[in-house]
């Protein structure tokens, strides 16, 4: 039995902010994601041509002037419309807070490749002549970009930084968040992740080199996670920022809850650059359900990292089937086959897009699954269609990456 924690070592998500490829915010992206929307385009990348893509179309000039945009990157404008948006659907007053115990805490899985790129495109045009390099291009590359022109924006004192972790950021921010307000090192916690990977070609022909670039002469059916057709990566942008509170703070002011976060784990294959592990898969869910003082059978949707490629797919289902198999009520479900691979954002958009469920008792599908592969076999797993439950009182998000990082978070439905 676990003992009952006090309101000030429970972390509360009490806003979220996002933009997808299909939507910019939560209530438009779950729509999408109840009414089978993908958000898939043909796109065209530099050297490559038309490729399939996530692209986001939100607004920036919403929350920056042409100026700053000009100045700053593409994952600094989708971090700054996350945060604003996250803080306005806390029914926060940014004014009335002390920003200096605000932090911000932002998964991702590269940053600057995009700007660096772009400054070769242009110099080759005057014979490589390093003058007409932009003076702006260290400030935009550097690591903690997109989350400092968060605290530029916002007038944010307290620390901020990225947190490099493949396609597991999403969930690593968002630990990291909760993991500072248990420390007491800040009050308030902008935790998430945001990727900008649509603007590289280098990440499209990376994929393409490996084989694991996806197409489809129809775009919104490129994304087919665990289908036998399945054959690789859709590359997307996109960013998901909480505002993670203790829930003592929350209480004060009244605020919305969207759940209470109980469980995360992180870990390592230490195995191959890209190839993962079921074992240490199975040990990082494990490690969260430990966490959370919970069991398997207490699990309502397991949200699948499926990126739909060959070789890790079935990696997962293998591993989820070995914590579940005994548990099969669980439903399951992919967020990735409508919006794409949104890399350091992935994990954060894939929770927010489940965190609803709490209320309307609805799983979103996985969509695009028209010829199930045997391999990636997994019971109770939601289909083209939401299913309804009787009880959705835990999520689980499974996010994975590169090098091999294993990320898993629990939310369990708010109880007072």
């Amino acid at each position: 039995m676990v003992a009952k924690k006090s309101d000030e070592r429970r972390i509360v998500i009490t806003g979220v902010g996002l933009t997808a490829p299909n939507g910019n915010n939560l209530t438009e992206f779950r729509r999408s994601l109840l009414d089978g929307k993908s958000g898939v385009q043909k796109f065209q990348v530099r050297y490559m041509g038309e490729v399939l893509a996530g692209i986001c179309h939100f607004d920036p000039l919403k929350y920056q002037k042409k100026k700053e945009l000009r100045r700053g990157t593409r994952a600094g404008s989708i971090a700054i419309y996350c945060a604003q948006e996250a803080i306005a659907d806390a029914r926060l007053d940014l004014a009335c807070l002390d920003k200096s115990r605000i932090g911000v805490y932002l998964g991702i899985t590269e940053h600057g490749t995009v700007e660096t790129e772009n400054e070769i495109y242009e110099i080759k045009q005057f014979d490589y002549d390093v003058k007409y390099w932009s003076h702006h291009h260290n400030p935009r590359v550097v690591a903690n970009n997109p989350a400092g022109e968060v605290t530029l924006n916002m007038g944010i004192t307290g620390p901020h930084y990225t947190l490099g972790a493949a396609c597991a950021g999403g969930n690593i921010g968002l630990t990291q968040g909760l993991q500072m307000l248990l420390l007491n090192e800040v009050d308030l916690a902008l935790g998430g992740g945001v990727s900008e990977s649509a603007a590289s070609f280098g990440i499209f022909a990376g994929f393409r080199s490996e084989g694991a670039l996806a197409s489809h002469p129809n775009p919104e059916k490129a994304c087919r996670p665990f289908d036998k057709d399945r054959n690789g990566v859709v590359v997307a942008e996109g960013g998901g920022i909480f505002v993670l509170e203790r829930l003592s703070d929350a209480r004060k002011r009244e605020a919305r809850i969207y759940g209470e976060i109980v469980g995360y784990a992180v870990n390592s294959d230490a195995l191959d650059f890209i190839f993962p592990s079921a074992e240490r898969q199975v040990q990082c869910m494990k490690l969260s359900l430990n966490k959370a003082g919970i069991s398997p059978e207490d699990i309502d949707i397991i949200n699948t990292h499926g990126t739909g490629t060959a070789e890790g797919d079935p990696v997962e289902c293998q591993a989820i089937r070995e914590v579940f198999g005994e548990y099969p009520h669980a439903h399951i479900n992919n967020t990735k086959s409508f919006i794409g691979h949104a890399m350091g954002a992935a994990g954060a958009l894939e929770l927010a897009g489940n965190l609803p469920s709490f209320e309307d008792y609805l799983v979103h599908p996985t969509i695009n699954l028209d010829h199930p592969d045997p391999e990636c076999k997994l019971s109770n797993l939601v289909v083209n269609e939401p299913k309804r439950i009787d009880k959705i009182d835990h999520i689980l998000n499974n996010s994975f990456g590169m090098l091999g990082i294993n990320s898993v978070v629990i939310v369990k439905r708010f109880e007072p």
